[in-house]
């Protein structure tokens, strides 16, 4: 018998429903969960509807990292909720201002070989560790919750042989930098990457979370490491070794796809607007001008970046054309930069130090000047994400971000021995502070918790059950790579409203039609019509639940990112495939599509669309398991669970 890869073991070991054959779909259990502010009200308010009174898994944890801008009330309201509520469930609730949440579950709650979904989609951030980390939808994670296992077709593995070892001023940003170069946003989908080989050794723990945190941007479901001594010495660190297993592939495990990465002749790296695999040597665009450089976000906030940044910074001032911010990514790494003297360094360069959250990664503050140029450490930079329609947002190691800083001009970090700048590794804590008052355990007489709902927490739409015709008119018609930031704008006047569904419907496709939530208003919903990868990106529910709300019926479309195909089909929405591509260019704005006999197309496989206004059909794929064609049946997951409960 040929050996296992590490993903193998992992999912065999959680495995209760289905076999783990490429494509088949499979249930798998769900040790932890977790969930974030921007999504983690509808999550809970679907946990409710659910009826189970306290999680059934072995950790729950609801963070605040996203909405920290409180302009008005309904932040804080929504944090009030997520409290009380995370309180009378049995969920522990990381307070605003204790750190980014991807950070802080791997510093505090990440156990190596187990399963963690997450409503956001960098979970897999805790592949680093060693665990089966996958972001979803909000209401996958609420039936997580409630016990249920969570369905995927059972992935691809794809072995990544690191060769060799990281050069100075070389990073595991750049080691994911390579990839997209490689694969682009869409080689990813339907597959994990796992990491394999010698050159593993020289990731160090922050190197291996921006690898696993960054796997997201190529679609992947997810990407994990080894659990090996440097997992063990980072896990001592936080006080936390008794949670380490060894855990690795067998010496002769298969692979279904093999890469090699030669970490010897790796170069820094950085990735062009708008997209994170327009990816070029930094050598290639060095000297441009840059306005700003921030260094932060879930994948590059950890003690070892930030110090990185003060050691080249210290006793330098940062140019004088460029505005830098610094984002520790939780409580704990701003404590230890303190107490270490890195922020003073950072404090004394000009640089600004923001509170450990999201920010500017989400469009929430730092919003670049007109047509400038950002360099950023972070994991997207899709066309205004940074709340500047024009900007040109660049992505970069942080060796980069603060090489680009000190210079005023994009540069190749190696470029600074030239300055007397020499390479210094940053030693990481033998042991971080330990600090958990931030982290509030469940109520332990859940019956006397009230939960808080502010009046923006609207009750929550709920589909019907789709009768044996669709018919409508297509609302809109899209290309490739279109995003959920296209669909479902985040930022700080947006995001706000995400527990508010009729308020936040009005922004949908806001920045692509402006006219869109009006047309889909009068013509009573109908369909989107869309390329490839259509929904890249966050996990954001929002961007199926508020077309849901405004009557999208379907979308028709060349190929889908996993995570919104999962999220329209939770919320029956139909997903279908064009059998043909050429059909794409033969159908436009306006049309008006049928489907016939639907549930015995969709449980025959094939369907056809007929196009009223040209008098053709059209012949779709859908894609679906028979699971999710009953789930679909039922006008969402939320029904099909309750009706099966």
């Amino acid at each position: 018998m040929a050996g296992r890869n590490l993903t193998q073991k992992i999912l065999e070991a959680h495995l209760v429903e289905g076999e783990l054959k490429p494509g088949a779909e499979i249930g798998i259990r769900i040790d932890q969960t977790l969930t974030q502010d921007a999504t983690g009200t509808m999550a809970y308010l679907q946990f409710e509807a659910m009826g189970v009174p306290k999680v059934r898994t072995k950790l729950s944890v609801s963070y605040v990292d996203h909405n920290m801008l409180q302009n008005s009330f309904e932040n804080a309201d929504d944090h009030r909720f997520l409290q009380s509520i995370a309180a009378k469930h049995g969920v522990y609730y990381s307070r605003p201002g204790n750190g980014i949440c991807h950070q802080v579950h791997r510093e505090r709650f990440g156990v190596p070989g187990q399963t963690l979904l997450g409503s956001d989609s960098h979970t897999p951030t805790c592949g680093g560790l060693g665990m089966i980390a996958i972001g979803a939808g909000g209401l996958d994670i609420a039936v997580a919750m409630a016990g249920g296992p969570f369905h995927l077709p059972t992935p691809k593995v794809v072995g990544v042989e690191l060769k060799g070892s990281l050069q100075p001023w070389v990073t595991g940003k750049d080691v994911i930098l390579e990839l997209l170069r490689r694969l682009t946003v869409r080689g990813g989908v339907g597959k994990i990457y796992e990491y394999f080989g010698e050159g593993v050794a020289s990731l160090s723990a922050s190197d291996r979370f921006t690898v696993t945190n960054m796997g997201a941007e190529l679609g992947a479901t997810t990407s994990i490491f080894p659990s090996d001594e440097a997992t063990r010495t980072y896990l001592r660190a936080q006080g936390r070794e008794k949670d380490w297993v060894p855990l690795a592939a067998d010496p002769d495990a298969s692979y279904d796809e093999h890469i090699e990465i030669d970490l010897d002749k790796l170069e820094p790296l950085i990735a062009q607007p708008h997209s994170p695999d327009k990816v070029v040597a930094v050598r290639q665009i060095a000297g441009m001008p840059v306005v700003q450089v921030c260094i932060g976000s879930c994948t590059n906030s950890s003690y070892h970046d930030l110090g990185i940044a003060a050691m080249v910074l210290r006793g330098r001032a940062v140019y004088p054309d460029v505005s830098m911010t610094v984002t520790p990514g939780s409580k704990q790494v701003f404590e230890t930069i303190a107490r270490k003297g890195d922020l003073a360094d950072l404090i004394s360069s000009g640089a600004r130090i923001l509170e450990s959250a999201c920010g500017p990664c989400i469009g929430m503050g730092q919003a670049p000047s007109s047509g400038g140029v950002s360099v950023r450490s972070f994991n997207r930079n899709f066309e205004g994400r940074s709340g500047t329609q024009d900007a040109k947002v660049y992505l970069a190691s942080p060796e980069t971000c603060v090489a680009t800083a000190l210079t005023g001009k994009i540069t190749d970090p190696r470029d600074l021995e030239e300055m007397g700048i020499q390479f210094k590794k940053v030693i990481e804590p033998d042991q971080y502070p330990i600090n958990d008052d931030m982290i509030l355990p469940p109520a332990k007489e859940p019956e006397k918790i009230e939960v808080l709902r502010g009046p923006n927490i609207k009750p929550l739409p709920r589909n019907t059950a789709p009768g044996d015709r669709l018919e409508g008119k297509i609302l809109l018609k899209v290309g490739d790579n279109i995003t959920t930031d296209h669909i479902m704008p985040a930022g700080s006047k947006i995001l706000p409203l995400r527990s508010n569904i009729p308020a936040i419907s009005e922004y949908v496709f806001s920045r692509v039609d402006a006219d869109f939530v009006q047309r889909a208003k009068e013509w009573g919903g109908g369909f989107i019509v869309g390329g490839s990868n259509y929904g890249q990106g966050s996990s954001r529910e929002h961007a199926a639940l508020a077309p849901m709300y405004l009557g999208v019926k379907a979308v028709l479309v060349k190929s889908f990112a996993r995570i919104h195909r999962a999220n329209l089909i939770n919320f029956g929405i139909l997903p279908l495939l064009f059998q043909n591509e050429s059909d794409y260019e033969a159908i436009g704005q306006g049309d008006e599509l049928v489907i016939d006999s639907l549930a015995e197309q969709l449980r025959g496989g094939t369907v056809i669309v007929q196009n009223k206004s040209r008098g053709t059909r059209i012949s779709a794929q859908h894609g679906m398991t028979s699971r999710e064609v009953e789930v679909y049946l039922a006008g969402g997951l939320l029904n099909y669970t309750v009706k099966g409960a």
